[in-house]
């Protein structure tokens, strides 16, 4: 098969360079491979780009697109609402509609409260942890991915070299131009090992307001919870009078109706949501217990936001939360079948041309690793062979299938029977040329 041509998304690419900073919205746009591709349009499971290549998608916005590209019935949805207005710096009967639902269906949620994304909503949640506890330091682990703000983008992928003995890790600034003092009162832990939450509250007794976390690691390797971690977190918290944090930015409504706390059986105090609910519409939220969420307005604990609430966004989460509960969540048992021929069949594909590679995850999110055995933790996932993952990314690409350079893949409900084996046939093809 002959290489596609990315001629036309070159040329936009070096144009686009002279108008907007590095050419790019976001740098996690830079890892497309020969650049940062330009795409006409997006359908169902499927991506078309400038240059007229058609790909499989398995990146759908790094998440977000739950129900695949454009979907026609939360399109609609939106659509109605466009001549209505965007936002009023007032409330409208969405928020109140949505609001209802999602207290209703999420394990542990008194109240929610909305913003625009997944990063300005983690702040919001630290804030709350930090002003209800009276306490300043924040647990965050090695691998964990919670935005690009100073205070969080910390240990996200530290070297060996700075990152500290295992056993010790120490807040590694993972950007340039940060705050000096931003990450004085963030404390890093290894994750996966209740020790080492221990040993951060006893380093720091009465001082840790909040614990946060992705209740599976997916930014550092799609890696589940070991058995019995979850728990002992919350009662770790529980024991030392910190909130328990977690960030379901990406699971949120991926893993299921209920999210990673669903699956896994375990109620945060605070959980950061954005990406699915909203089917690729920005929203984002905070929710859980209402004596932490009510004190923004009994304390007057600030936050705002003009685009929070808006009206488009609002429609599209009622819309996509439709799709997502009808039939008791059928559209995720779709999902789940589908995912696991696709985890099953990559796994045969490899082992038939005599590839190391691993599926970690589950079937809605999962990620190819080329690594020896199987990673608990970001400083074992670390280990992986970066090369031959981009490698397997780039083959994959050649014949239209799309994952990022990580090889992380998301699966949406347009992801059907047809698209899952056109996809194995690409992924037997490349890992036959990489063997």
């Amino acid at each position: 098969m002959n290489a596609p041509s990315y001629t036309r998304s070159t040329a936009l690419y070096e144009e686009t360079r002279r108008h907007l900073a590095g050419g790019v919205s976001s740098n996690v746009r830079y890892a497309s491979v020969p650049v940062p591709l330009f795409f006409a349009r997006g359908e169902g499971a499927r991506l078309y780009d400038e240059d007229g290549n058609v790909h499989i998608d398995y990146i759908l916005g790094n998440g977000p697109a739950i129900l695949g590209h454009a979907p026609p019935t939360v399109c609609a949805a939106v659509a109605e609402t466009l001549s209505l207005g965007q936002v009023f710096a007032g409330q409208h009967v969405r928020e109140l509609d949505l609001s209802r639902r999602l207290t209703s269906l999420l394990p542990g949620v008194d109240l929610v409260r909305y913003a625009s994304s997944g990063t300005e909503a983690v702040q919001m949640a630290l804030r709350l942890a930090r002003a209800f506890t009276g306490r300043s330091k924040i647990v965050k682990f090695e691998g964990h991915y919670h935005g690009w703000t100073d205070s969080v983008y910390v240990s996200v992928r530290p070297s060996g070299n700075e990152a500290g003995p295992a056993d010790a890790p120490v807040a590694v600034s993972d950007t340039p131009g940060a705050a000096p003092g931003a990450i004085a009162d963030m404390v890093i832990a290894g994750w996966n090992d209740l020790d080492h939450l221990r040993r951060a509250f006893a380093a720091h007794p009465g001082q840790i307001a909040g614990v946060i976390m992705e209740p599976m690691m997916v930014n550092g390797g799609v890696i589940l919870p070991a058995p019995g971690y979850l728990e002992g977190a919350k009662a770790l918290c529980a024991e030392h009078g910190a909130v328990l944090i977690f960030d379901e930015v990406i699971t949120g409504f991926r893993l299921g109706l209920t999210g990673a706390q669903g699956r896994f059986g375990v109620t945060p105090d605070l959980t950061v949501f954005a990406k699915a609910v909203a089917a690729g519409f920005p929203m984002a939220m905070v929710a859980g217990r209402r004596d932490i969420m009510e004190i923004m307005q009994t304390q007057g604990v600030m936050h705002g936001g003009t685009y929070n609430g808006n009206v488009q966004s609002m429609a599209a989460a009622i819309a996509t939360l439709d799709i997502l509960t009808a039939d008791g969540g059928a559209v995720y048992a779709g999902m789940e079948a589908r995912g696991t021929r696709l985890m099953e069949g990559l796994r045969e594909c490899a082992g038939r041309h005599g590839v190391a590679m691993h599926v970690t995850g589950v079937p809605t999110m999962f990620q190819t690793m080329f690594i020896a055995s199987q990673p608990a933790n970001w400083r074992e996932s670390s280990l992986l062979d970066r090369e031959r993952a981009m490698q397997f990314s780039l083959a994959l690409q050649t014949h239209g299938v799309r994952v990022n350079q990580r090889c992380a893949w998301f699966l949406s409900a347009a992801h059907d029977n047809a698209t899952i084996e056109a996809t194995l046939a690409a992924a037997d093809k490349a890992l036959g040329a990489m063997a």
